[in-house]
């Protein structure tokens, strides 16, 4: 029985002719003795001009397969098929709904539309006389102010005024002193015997700086620091500290000379509509003055409506067949044609 021994195996017995680096020289290509500067002309030889390989033979061929991730069985089609129905059924009905006389009407109606005109909310009250405003005052330009005092009786109209200083002691027809207020005003009480401001300091008798009769700094025979026959700042007679209120013997002041008001350009873009609602008074010429908002709209509206307001012209209010300052308010409208 003959062993076969591999020419290039390692053998580990006794007396083999191979040592065991003999397979270690195998490895080494047999090139690898070329010299250096061969090696390096060659390959830039084949970097210039590299050798032509032989064409691949192909030994494989496609084979047809089923699409896995389709659907099968033309359900493409059908599928497009009813989608296309379905939109067109959904937009025919959206049409239909809309084009309606009826549903467009019931839509109008429960949508408000651009800027509501809302208002706070007033409870209501039995109607009431309005009270007039203003005041008065008077005085004979003596150097010390207005002495402390009671006032005189409350009348609709005043034929004699107040003093406090009585320089005609021996009056050929005797009256009694009056102002010019309304009966139910509320006004300051003094048990002073003597006629007087009830709200000024106790001093030296005195009727006060003012001019016109009456006590006071002011003018107009009655009594305190404004103009007219009443009681208190303002002017036009009555008590209140401002200027007559419609009612009460008052007429209302009427409009003669109109100016539109002008859209501002921030409404104009966003379509905005309302009122603004302005407090003014109207003087005795007409004129109005003391312009103020009392319900704003926005969007610059407040502005313009002031504006146009203050070029209006208006009959004045009278009392007594006397053109007097009437407060009021006044409504602007804006609304795009």
């Amino acid at each position: 029985m003959s062993v076969e021994t591999h020419p290039y195996r390692q053998t580990d017995e006794p007396g083999s002719a191979y040592r065991a680096d003999d397979h270690l020289g195998r490895l080494l290509l047999a090139e690898s003795n070329v010299p250096w500067y061969k090696a390096f002309v060659r390959n830039i030889q084949e970097a210039i001009n590299p050798p032509k390989l032989p064409p691949l033979e192909l030994t494989s061929k496609p084979v047809a397969v089923k699409d896995i991730w389709g659907l099968t069985g033309g359900q493409e089609k059908r599928a497009g098929s009813l989608s296309l129905v379905v939109h067109a059924v959904v937009l025919s009905l959206a049409l239909l709904i809309g084009t309606n006389d009826k549903i467009q009407q019931k839509v109008k109606d429960t949508i408000t539309l651009v800027a509501p005109d809302l208002a706070p909310y007033v409870p209501k009250n039995a109607p009431q006389k309005q009270a007039m405003g203003g005041g008065g005052g008077g005085g004979d330009r003596s150097l010390t102010p207005p002495a402390k005092g009671k006032l005189p009786r409350p009348a609709p109209k005043q034929f004699t005024p107040p003093a406090q200083v009585v320089h005609n002691e021996q009056p050929k027809l005797i009256m009694e002193p009056t102002l010019q207020i309304q009966p139910d005003a509320k006004l300051p009480q003094s048990n002073l015997p003597l006629f007087g401001d009830p709200l000024a300091k106790l001093g030296p008798p005195s009727n006060g700086t003012g001019s016109g009769a009456g006590i006071g700094s002011g003018s107009g025979g009655g009594v305190g620091s404004g103009k007219g026959t009443g009681y208190g700042p303002g002017e036009g007679g009555n008590v209140g500290g401002g200027v007559y209120k419609i009612g009460g013997g008052v007429s209302a002041p009427s409009l003669v000379f109109k100016v539109e008001p002008e859209y501002s350009e921030e409404a104009r873009k966003a379509k905005f509509q309302g009122t603004v609602v302005l407090y003014v008074e109207v003087d005795e010429n007409g004129k109005p003055r003391n312009l103020r908002v009392v319900r704003p709209l926005g969007l610059g509206l407040d502005e313009k409506a002031i504006e146009a307001v203050q070029k209006w012209r208006f009959r004045p209010g009278y009392k007594d067949g006397k053109p007097v300052a009437v407060a009021a308010t006044i409504e602007v409208n804006f609304r795009l044609l």
